[in-house]
């Protein structure tokens, strides 16, 4: 599977604003971890984790719901409304409670991660192309 890993200004932000979605999202998970994660997040661990749940109806489902939330939260941003966007942040993390404790690592060590690094910018890539499956 070929990866882009350049992008224009707005496909990076666009990019920038999913792996930020998607990483708040994750936070209340990351807060019920039975121990911290110290592993390092790796384009190998990385794609494990978006294959599995792009090969499970029900984690391709939970994953796009949180998509279309963060969606929804991009709009909510624009409007100023912060009721809204805890209203969604917090619809989100349930969901993410149902990805499991891997995917919580994931978005955690992607926010460590320098954004403007090779791994970054593919781990990026690989969770658009999971977006990019969802149901319109």
């Amino acid at each position: 599977m070929l990866l882009r890993t350049t992008y224009s200004k707005g496909e990076f932000m666009n990019l920038k604003l999913i792996v930020a979605s998607l990483a708040i999202a994750a936070l209340p998970l990351h807060a019920h971890a039975q121990k911290p994660s110290a592993t390092k997040v790796t384009k190998a661990s990385a794609q494990k984790l978006i294959k599995t749940i792009g090969s499970d109806k029900t984690k391709t489902q939970i994953f796009c719901d949180m998509a279309k939330l963060g969606a929804q939260i991009d709009e909510a941003e624009q409007k100023k409304d912060l009721k809204k966007i805890d209203e969604l942040n917090q619809k989100i993390g349930e969901l993410a409670t149902k990805l499991g404790p891997e995917y919580a690592s994931l978005m955690d060590g992607l926010q460590d991660m320098d954004p403007n690094s090779s791994d970054a910018q593919e781990i990026g890539s690989m969770l658009e192309t999971l977006e990019k499956s969802c149901p319109k």
